[in-house]
């Protein structure tokens, strides 16, 4: 295997006014790598400045997951609390850059979602899931590391401070059908049915109103993120501890 391949891929392609993004790492469940959260950044970039655009779908590559979490071997160079602040300085960039399109986002979720994963498809607007797919953050039983104040933030906001206490406290996983209940999951599909009904989501919105749709996701992401309170100390004593090193 090429490094470009164990490294995985983002990749961009037009149908119209669809733009298609797939996660393509399905030896690793599409665990993303820096250089696959580099592309997607890259990507986001492109679609801003793209009117053509009216809707993005996204979507992991293989059938098995959507993104099973993110590649942690850097983890192991970590030295101090500082590593983990930038570390999530970095993540943000990139999920702040995907949350902050101007056109809807809908992810399509086959399988797991997990760690990175969850957070990538919680900035999207919208997410359509196979009966089989489950959501979660089990960072509580395996790495020991922690969230973000904004990646708390948008969890609590689309999934509900108890759900959001069960992955985080517990380490649960989270069913398609729990998450459809709570609103995270707008439809939830049969594996054969997904695509089709993904693509009639998609059409549904490239057919209203643009202007609208990006003033009124805007408005929303800044209430969520409204009064947003430092983390900076929670993220230093987590990532600086034994526990995270042992993780």
């Amino acid at each position: 295997m090429t490094s470009a391949a164990s490294d995985g891929e983002v990749r961009l392609e037009r149908e119209g006014t669809l733009a298609r993004i797939t996660f393509d790492r399905p030896a690793a469940r599409n665990a993303m790598t820096w250089r696959m959260y580099e592309q997607l950044a890259a990507i986001c970039a492109r679609l801003r400045e793209d009117s053509g655009v009216r809707v993005a779908l996204l979507r992991g590559a293989g059938g098995k997951a959507f993104i099973a979490g993110t590649d942690i071997a850097q983890f192991q160079a970590f030295t101090s609390g500082e590593d983990g602040i930038a570390y999530e300085q970095r993540m943000e960039s990139v999920l702040s850059a995907l949350e902050s399109l101007p056109i809807p986002t809908v992810a399509l979720v086959e399988g797991w979602a997990v760690g990175g994963g969850l957070a990538i498809a919680a900035c999207c607007d919208f997410r359509i899931a196979t009966a089989g797919a489950k959501f979660g953050v089990p960072i509580a039983r395996t790495l020991g590391n922690c969230l973000s104040m904004q990646n708390c933030a948008r969890i609590v906001a689309a999934l509900g401070t108890a759900i959001a206490k069960r992955m985080l406290l517990l380490g649960d996983m989270v069913t398609a059908e729990e998450a459809q209940a709570v609103g995270f999951v707008l439809e939830v599909a049969a594996a054969d049915a997904i695509e089709a009904r993904a693509a009639a989501l998609c059409d549904r919105l490239a057919r209203n109103a643009p202007i609208n749709m990006r003033v009124s996701k805007e408005a929303i992401r800044r209430i969520v993120l409204a009064g947003l309170a430092g983390g900076d100390d929670l993220v230093r004593e987590t990532y600086a501890s034994a526990d995270f090193r042992a993780g």
